[in-house]
Parts: C-alpha cells; structure tokens; sequence
C-alpha cells in the first residue's frame, strides 16, 4: 500500500519535505557529531533525499539511501547524484558496508510493529560504538491504522514511545534524546515521538 502512496504523491512530498520540521536538524546534528568526518549514514526510508540526506552531504557525509517508492528514490538520486541510493523495503535490504550512523525517520511507523525489533538489530548491530541512529516512533499505544496524506491511503503501526526505548537499551544503546515532537490528542493525531540513541 504505502509504495504505491508515495510513488502517487512523490512530487508533494518533496514540495513538503524541503526542509526541518520542529528540533529536526538538532535530532540529526546528535547523529552526525558522533560520526567521524566524511564518514557514511544509512538513511532507511530516504524518500526524496531532503531535507536530512541534502543536510548531511552539506556537512560533508556519504549517503546510503534506501526506499521502496521508485519516484521518491528517482527524485533523490536526481538530486544528490553522487550518493548510494537501494530501492528496497527496509526490512529485506541487505546492508554490507559500514555505516557510522544511521537514520529511520518516520519510516519505522509504515511497517508492522512485529518487524521492528529486527529492524533496529540491524542497523544497531552493524553501528560502530558510540554511534548514534535517529528514528521517530508514535506517540501512543494504538493498533494498527490507515490515514489519508495528499488523498492516499497509508498504513501505520508502532510501539508506544516507552516500549520503543527498552527495545533500543536492550539492543545495547543509552538514549541520547527522546521527547514528543506532537503530543497524541486522544483523537485523529496519534502524536509522533524522537529518539536519538547511541549503541554504547
């Protein structure tokens, strides 16, 4: 479902997505000041590249983008051209080169929340000590959804904020930050909740 979503709307959500929403950039900022200079981050759920993979290369990183949209990934290599870009589904693509930090900004929330565990093994077993990932969750304990964005379905599933940070600490990380960018209204807005976590 949500593929075929984005592939419809790939031109309105690059036009949404140009830049920060909210703390973004300081969220990414924590990540990327535990990398090394010129070192790679793994943005799974990339989209069209912008704002965090545009911000990224700015500062002088490497991007492995993965997304399972063809228009979103079309976009984003049309943009940062000279960056590795997968299309794949973020929990099937198989990963082989290093990473110093990565990036699951609001891409965890459209798989089913069976899948994330194994997702954030991955990526946090494949991280060097002390580097950080960045990911977004929501905001409460609900099931599994679907809304509308610029008129398409979309599927939506999560932990609550408390569930998804013991998951990060057993998988060996300390968290760094962790707050609501929107706090759930007990109606249509389920809320949205950051975490920045370093593997220690």
């Amino acid at each position: 479902m949500n593929r075929e979503s984005y592939n419809k709307i790939a031109l309105e959500w690059d036009n949404a997505r140009k830049g920060f929403f909210g703390r973004e950039r300081a969220y990414l900022d924590a990540v990327l000041e535990a990398a090394p200079e010129g070192a790679t981050i793994l943005d799974l759920g990339c989209g069209t590249g912008r704002p965090m993979a545009e911000y990224a290369v700015s500062r002088g990183y490497r991007i492995i983008g993965v997304d399972q949209s063809e228009s979103l990934l079309a976009l984003a290599q049309a943009r940062l051209p000279q960056e590795r870009w997968i299309l794949a589904s973020i929990e099937t693509v198989d990963i082989r080169d290093a990473y110093a930090g990565a990036i699951l900004w609001d891409s965890l929330f459209h798989i089913r929340r069976s899948e994330h565990e194994a997702v954030l093994a991955e990526v946090v077993g494949n991280l060097p000590r002390g580097g950080r990932l960045m990911a977004t969750v929501g905001g409460s304990e609900h099931p599994p959804f679907t809304d509308l964005m610029f008129g398409q379905r979309f599927f939506y599933d999560s932990h609550a904020p408390a569930q998804a940070e013991r998951i990060l600490r057993s998988l060996g990380c300390r968290l760094v930050l962790a707050e609501f960018m929107n706090v759930p209204d007990g109606a249509a807005d389920k809320g949205r909740y950051a975490i920045v976590a370093e593997r220690t």
